[in-house]
């Protein structure tokens, strides 16, 4: 009863939460449109203003079309009426082919009055640069008042600036349609400006230009805010940023050396690299994490007839704080859902005494089952249908279990389990590895030493060999007296099985020599051992009584294994494997020919090979496969 009120309360709450969550999301979503629009509006504008006036100055301004000296005043009357018309343009400019060039600046920016050394009083300045007679660039300067009277001039200053070097120059030389270039860090003000060139209709060598200086779209960036850490920043076709709402990223931005190139790469932000690495973006806001934020992002193209054209603008905005409002209302929800929680376990508590017995008796049934006491079935009767069906179920794991401790060892109920082997009494051929080992004179041993040190010194030695057989993906069928049985490739499969018996063998020849020393610091007897591995066909299953089944393999490879434990003795060997072992095996392990010996009971005579140890790295990379190998 307690969940269920949980659930239905959850449920109300997360619905509220859910509803909330998406009205504040498509709130955030709807504002960005609005914000993009706004800016794209402000692209539009500036870039429509400017294209314009370049348009019509190098359609109709006939007084460019001839180099300075000549028509200064026309030509200072005409870029000063673009320049008083134009807030955002920084300067106009014309560019001839001769090298010449016009240039017509808006001082209201120290760094250019600095730059120029403008008189105080100045409002705009003039550069006029030309070739005198022996071929010199000199630099004309002029000063204008707001009225258009003279304050000032500087002549025959040496530069080396020609406009023909100038990027805006030859992108727009020699072509009709108009160009723009950057957004670059403009060398003499520092600030953030664009280009807009267009050669003039009288001579497509003759360019006009014009300097936009990009402040208002900063700003309005850094105004325009959803929440405290919404961002705002526009990038190029590559996904570089360019514009950032953030000041000091834009600082940085600055900091360049005024390429737009290398001003993106001053910039890393994981949101961008998800921008660039996502061909999927749509005009659609989604969901990016960023860090251990989540970000709502809108990322729109900004469709300008020139001025960033095929720029893109990124909103994002931390979802955390636009859920803000939701997150208050969630939290009201669960204060009151605490409540009515609290009041549920109040009424579940005075319920449950009505179940307190039956779930006594069935505490009382997974003891008994936990002892292993198969006896006493779980007899619970219960009107609550769940106790009901967790009594049967109790019963028919009491069943598996009594099936499952008919199995000895517990370790081979395990593995068998795993393998799916509990099918009752049967068997079936398979490939396995068998090992066998036996303790040379162990009678001798247990004659001269009480049954308890017999015992304790074999459960140690046991514990030595089961951990090298376990470690080495095999499983000990039997325990004979002081031998063991271990098998490999079932219940459990192997590939590599023979292998695996040979790496068992010298690992616990290895730990003998520990367990010996250990031996001897008791007073005790050191402990020899044979082992003898063989692999083959054997019918492997679960063989025994009715009530005591015994999984085991049983056939001639079994047979051998053993007698192969035995011939040891003959050669004063510890560890011999058949000629099967070895061709299995033989480019990781490393096999002694013994030549060949008759088995106990066998007619057909074996070829014996003494188990050496493990071939080094370098040798298994370069041994020849088995079948190659000479016997």
């Amino acid at each position: 009863m307690v969940s269920l009120i949980i659930l239905v309360s959850s449920a109300l709450v997360g619905f509220d939460y859910y509803r909330a969550r998406n009205s504040a999301i498509d709130d955030a979503k709807a504002e960005m449109r609005i914000f993009s629009d706004r800016l794209i509006d402000r692209f539009n504008v500036l870039s429509g203003e400017t294209v314009s006036f370049v348009g019509v100055i190098s359609s109709v301004a006939n007084a460019l079309l001839v180099p300075p000296p000549e028509r200064l005043d026309d030509k200072i009357a005409l870029l000063r009426e673009f320049i008083n018309r134009s807030e955002p343009v920084d300067g106009a400019y014309a560019g001839y082919p001769d090298g010449s060039f016009f240039h017509l600046i808006n001082l209201k920016s120290e760094g250019w009055r600095t730059a120029l050394g403008a008189p105080k009083n100045a409002a705009v300045g003039i550069r006029i640069i030309a070739a005198d007679p022996a071929g010199k660039r000199n630099q004309r300067l002029m000063f204008l008042d707001s009225a258009g009277t003279v304050v000032g001039e500087i002549f025959g200053t040496a530069t080396d600036f020609d406009p023909r070097t100038r990027p805006w120059y030859k992108a727009a030389s020699g072509i009709e349609p108009a160009v723009s270039i950057g957004p670059y860090q403009m060398a003499t003000t520092g600030k953030l400006g664009m280009t807009i060139a267009q050669s003039h209709d009288g001579n497509r060598r003759i360019v006009i230009g014009a300097d936009i200086v990009l402040d208002t779209i900063t700003d309005f960036l850094a105004a325009e805010r959803m929440s405290a850490d919404t961002i705002a920043f526009i990038v190029d076709t590559s996904g570089n940023p360019v514009i950032h709402s953030d000041r000091e990223t834009m600082k940085r931005l600055m900091s360049a050396d005024g390429g737009s190139s290398s001003l993106s790469q001053t910039a890393s932000y994981p949101l961008i690299e998800s921008i660039r690495s996502d061909d999927s973006w749509t005009d659609q806001p989604r969901l990016v994490e960023v860090g251990d934020r989540t970000f709502l992002v809108l990322l729109r193209p900004i469709k300008s007839a020139l001025l960033l054209a095929r720029h893109r603008i990124v909103v994002a905005a931390p979802l955390d704080e636009l859920m803000a409002p939701a997150n208050r209302a969630l939290f009201h929800g669960l204060v009151i859902s605490a409540v009515v929680v609290a009041a549920a376990i109040i009424l579940a508590l005075i319920l449950s005494h009505v179940i307190t017995k039956s779930l006594e008796l069935l505490t009382e049934s997974a003891e008994r089952l936990q002892n292993l006491d198969f006896a006493t079935p779980v007899q619970v009767k219960s009107h609550v249908s769940e106790i009901s069906a967790l009594g049967k179920a109790m019963n028919r794991a009491r069943d598996a279990i009594f099936t499952f401790a008919l199995y000895v060892p517990k370790e081979f109920v395990r593995k068998s389990i795993q393998a799916g082997y509990f099918t009752g009494r049967a068997a079936g051929r398979q490939e396995v590895t068998a090992l066998f080992t036996d303790i040379y004179d162990f009678t001798t041993i247990s004659e001269s030493r009480s049954p308890e040190e017999v015992v304790s010194m074999l459960s140690e030695y046991f514990d030595m060999l089961d951990e090298a057989v376990t470690a080495n993906n095999g499983a000990i069928i039997q325990f004979l007296g002081d031998s063991i049985f271990a098998m490999w490739n079932a219940p459990i499969p192997d590939p590599d099985h023979a292998e695996h018996a040979c790496r068992a063998a010298l690992a616990a020849e290895q730990s003998l020599v520990l367990f010996n020393k250990a031996q001897l610091a008791k007073g005790l007897p050191e402990f020899r051992t044979r082992f003898g591995i063989h692999s083959g066909q054997a019918v492997v299953g679960s063989v025994g009584a009715r009530e005591r089944l015994q999984y085991t393999a049983m056939g001639d490879t079994i047979n051998v294994a053993s007698r192969l434990e035995g011939i040891n003795k003959m050669h004063q060997t510890t560890i011999l494997a058949s000629a099967a072992v070895r061709s299995a095996c033989s480019h990781v392990i490393e096999f002694r020919p013994l030549g060949s010996a008759r088995a106990k009971g066998r007619a057909e005579a074996l070829d014996i090979y003494e188990v050496v140890g493990v071939r080094p790295t370098s040798e298994v990379g370069v041994s020849c496969p088995p079948s190659a190998q000479s016997s």
